[in-house]
């Protein structure tokens, strides 16, 4: 039996050892990719597993990505996997699922390799080629979901040196090595290497500002990107206006990540310290169509990367990540992204007008209010956000998209709270969001705090000193699916919603394909248009239209351009049940725009005017 003083001794040593243990880091997860074979789209990925616990290791590719809602299954696109201990050892890899491989027989360390095929330069996906590759994490490296709270250290292996390296992740001693403190923060961190343009500069008050970079891969020139760069710096500054405020970026910086070439596909990726940025316009022929995607993608800093809703909160990278607040989280984002552009002054307050047009009339004709208010079609996302399906879908009548309806309700909501006895507006909501909710962080760069749409609601209620206002707003516009009064609601700015094409023949927006014989319907007639009434649906053929034959476009516009609304045609058509005739009841287009007084010829008034200048001029004082 050991003596008491023995005991003590060894229970000491035991907790020192406890201790020492605790206190010692977790060995970091270390990634590697180089680009051999680029022109084959190809990437050779490395990842260092070092501390393992005993027993198999589980690693898996994600299946959906920040930002996104439905599933992509990245795992298609990796082959050759193999695992080694660090002597060259092969250890056992089974594949669990689609997604999912298990390594057993391991001591403690496991280096896996993959070929990765990348051929999408996107937001959602990897691109890899001789000019650049644009890396969306998740869709890149695998992980180990047991060691997620791992730091990360990753290599990127430049193929050419004159390659710039644009990421949020956090800067080394080494060019090409970056940290992340842990798996949810690597990969929500888009990195591009290539040819990249450059421009830096301090934004934010001056007891506390921030770098924020433009990092452009492009085909065009330098004036070109010194033109953009003062246009985003407009951005910056009247959004950060909003909120009176940056957001604390966590590594004291923010990077536009863009890459505008040909052989990348439109799209842009809020993250929570940068934007995925790409298209295959030019900064010389698009420029303020994209910086229309700079302004959204950076109002995102704040509204949902930091304000965030709690169905999103952590972000589940092995599911569809449903969430009932996207109107709020994206359509607000869209509100602000146009609006933000017209009070930096790079757009006219008539242009802006124009620009809410889009908003405006699908609220106005889209029969999917008539299937759910803002929040069911939030719900939708993992269906429509760059889902991939080859089955026919009826979404043309039953969803109405949340960017356009949040993006509506927001623009609804701003003009109703300018208009009350106590004025205030969305960006005072906006405010109190962001001190509720976003300001406040983790250390592990997370909200202390999510919130629902009852948080939001509540958020509307103490702005207004109004709960029965906001419980109203949100029962009849957000929960429910009623029509804003936008006639009005733009009236006090001196911004007219009128007819888009007044007294003119409509049978309905449709699709149509010219093929020998007549005009197919190439997409679903909407409910309620004469189309659909007459009972029409996708992919029948139009032949006569009265005793004229319709074999064109062109045909058909020239004989609606010589009918009324109120009259009647007699309809020959050829469906799955051959050849039917029926008469079809013209309407009048029911489409409408947006145009400022001035645009209609009508003179505003002077309280018109400085509504109109309240509302859209600049906040910067």
């Amino acid at each position: 039996m050991p003596t008491p003083l023995l005991v003590l001794i060894l229970a000491l040593t035991a907790a020192a050892r406890s201790l020492t243990a605790q206190a010692r880091p977790a060995a970091p997860v270390r990634y590697e990719i180089a680009f051999p074979d680029r022109v084959h789209h190809e990437g050779e990925v490395t990842i260092r597993f070092a501390a393992v616990p005993a027993g198999p290791l589980r690693v898996e590719m994600a299946r959906s990505s920040p930002g996104r809602y439905a599933l992509h299954e990245f795992a298609k696109n990796v082959y050759r996997v193999q695992a080694t201990d660090p002597t060259g050892r092969a250890l056992t890899v089974t594949r669990l699922s689609p997604h999912a491989w298990e390594i057993r027989g391991h001591r403690g360390e496991v280096l896996l390799r993959y070929t990765l095929f990348a051929d999408r330069a996107d937001g959602t996906y990897a691109g890899i080629d001789e000019t650049r590759a644009h890396l969306n994490i998740p869709a890149t490296f695998a992980y180990a979901p047991a060691l997620a709270t791992r730091p990360i250290e990753v290599t990127f292996r430049r193929p050419d040196p004159t390659w710039g390296i644009a990421t949020q992740l956090q800067p080394t001693g080494d060019a090409e090595t970056f940290r992340a403190p842990n798996l949810a923060y690597f990969l929500d961190s888009p990195t591009h290497l290539g040819a990249l343009e450059v421009r830096s500069w301090e934004a934010g008050p001056m007891e506390r500002t921030q770098r924020i970079h433009l990092a452009v891969n492009h085909e065009g020139t330098r004036a070109e990107v010194d033109s953009f760069a003062t246009l985003t710096r407009k951005v910056v500054d009247e959004m950060a206006a909003v909120f009176g405020e940056l957001p604390r970026f966590d590594f004291g910086s923010y990077t536009f990540i863009a890459c505008y070439r040909a052989t990348c596909a439109g799209d842009g990726m809020e993250h929570r310290n940068s934007t995925s940025l790409t298209s295959s316009s030019a900064l010389r022929t698009n420029m303020l169509g994209l910086l229309g995607t700079v302004s959204h993608e950076f109002f995102h800093a704040w509204n949902v990367e930091r304000i965030r809703p709690r169905s999103l909160e952590p972000f589940d990278f092995s599911q569809a990540n449903m969430s009932g607040e996207l109107w709020f989280a994206e359509g607000f984002t869209n509100y602000y992204g146009v609006l933000t552009i017209a009070r930096a002054g790079i757009v006219s307050p008539a242009e802006y007008a124009r620009r809410l047009t889009g908003a405006v009339n699908t609220m106005t004709v889209s029969p999917a209010r008539g299937f759910g208010g803002a929040v069911a079609m939030s719900q939708q996302a993992p269906f429509v956000d760059a889902a991939v399906s080859i089955d026919p879908q009826n979404r043309a009548n039953t969803f109405l998209s949340y960017y356009t309806y949040g993006e509506a309700l927001g623009l609804a909501l701003d003009l109703t709270l300018r208009a009350r006895p106590e004025p205030v507006n969305l960006d005072d909501v906006m405010r109190r969001m962001w001190t509720r909710f976003g300001r406040a962080q983790t250390v592990a760069l997370a909200p202390v705090r999510t919130y629902t749409v009852a948080d939001a609601q509540t958020a509307l209620a103490e702005v207004t000193r109004d709960t029965a206002f906001a419980r109203d707003f949100f029962a009849r516009y957000v929960v429910g699916s009623e029509r804003p009064a936008y006639e009005t609601l733009l009236a006090r700015a001196g911004f007219l919603v009128r007819p888009a094409r007044p007294g003119q023949a409509w049978l309905g927006d449709v699709r149509f394909t010219e093929q020998s014989g007549g005009l197919v319907l190439a997409s679903v007639p909407l409910i309620g248009s004469p189309l659909s009434q007459a009972g029409l649906t996708a992919g029948d053929r139009i032949t006569r239209i009265d005793e004229a034959s319709v074999m064109t476009t062109t045909a058909l516009r020239d004989l609606l351009a010589t009918r009324r609304p109120g009259t009647t045609l007699r309809m020959t058509w050829i469906g799955r049940t051959g050849e039917r005739t029926a008469p079809l009841p013209l309407a009048e287009d029911p489409n409408v725009e947006v145009v400022a007084y001035e645009e209609a010829g009508r003179a505003p008034t002077a309280a018109q005017l400085a509504f109109r200048a309240a509302w859209v001029g600049s906040r910067i004082r």
